[in-house]
């Protein structure tokens, strides 16, 4: 039967049979996504979409959303049934500015070897900048006085930091150190971790995208490749809540750059 004949029987143009697809190869853009999906593994296609841009790909979040499918780089998460809907302590704001309000934790990880150790983190919660990830085998609450100054001196006080309930924050050391410069200690209530929901977040990012995804040989290891994500993070990893700009882009040495939204 010719080609004519059965598109009439079967209600087809003919230049339908005829057409041939003038989209471009993809090859290059899928392996692009491949790349980046490879180096940075909790990345989901609106931020693998933001690096692309950057990097001048004239590409929309549509087609990288098909792609990313297509490639099988979904992230897989279980999101938790909520019962009870967290309620947050009264008179709390959001900050406006840098330096307003901090959020600190520990998060624990171990060496390759087995021994045990613990990583302070500190995060802007207006910003999002980290100005530090301090990690050591055991910390007393002078050693989070002495990464606390450590930090300060190169950014500054802030007005408040979040912290729980921890023996290292409610020691003398840091509640001296916070009278003296002026800063207030804000307490999440004991069995409460939603009252600091921020750092808690943060830590899931960090756990994910960098704790599970390296080996730790030494202690002097686990500080280099936490220090070159928190370099990562601060400069380069796209953040939704600002705009996916980097963190870094909102703080100078006199404060703001730009809003943001």
């Amino acid at each position: 039967m010719s080609i004519r004949r059965a598109c009439s029987n079967l209600l087809l143009d003919t230049s339908t049979f005829h057409y041939r697809s003038r989209r471009p190869d993809q090859a290059a853009l899928k392996e692009r996504i491949k790349d980046i999906c490879e180096t940075r593994v909790r990345y989901g296609y609106r931020r693998v979409h933001v690096m692309l841009r950057r990097e001048g790909w004239f590409v929309n979040q549509k087609k990288v959303r098909r792609l990313y499918n297509e490639l099988g780089l979904q992230l897989r998460n279980k999101h938790p049934k909520r019962k009870v809907r967290a309620k947050l302590i009264r008179d709390r704001k959001e900050a406006v500015s840098p330096l307003e309000v901090w959020a600190m934790d520990f998060v624990h990880d171990q060496l390759a070897t087995g021994r045990k150790f613990r990583i302070l983190t500190v995060v802007d919660t207006w910003s999002k900048y980290v100005p530090a990830i301090d990690a050591r085998y055991s910390y007393r609450g002078e050693d989070v006085v002495q990464t606390m100054e450590r930090i300060c001196a190169q950014t500054g006080y802030p007005k408040m930091i979040r912290v729980d309930q921890g023996s290292e924050f409610i020691s003398r050391d840091l509640d001296l150190w916070a009278y003296a410069n002026g800063v207030t200690l804000d307490f999440s209530r004991p069995g409460k971790p939603t009252d600091n929901a921020f750092i808690e977040a943060f830590n899931g990012r960090l756990r994910a995208e960098c704790l599970s995804a390296n080996w730790f040989m030494s202690l002097s290891d686990a500080r280099e490749k936490l220090e070159c994500w928190r370099g990562d993070y601060n400069t380069v990893r796209p953040h939704s809540a600002i705009g996916n700009k980097p963190p870094a882009a909102l703080i100078n040495h006199a404060g703001v750059t730009s809003p943001p939204s």
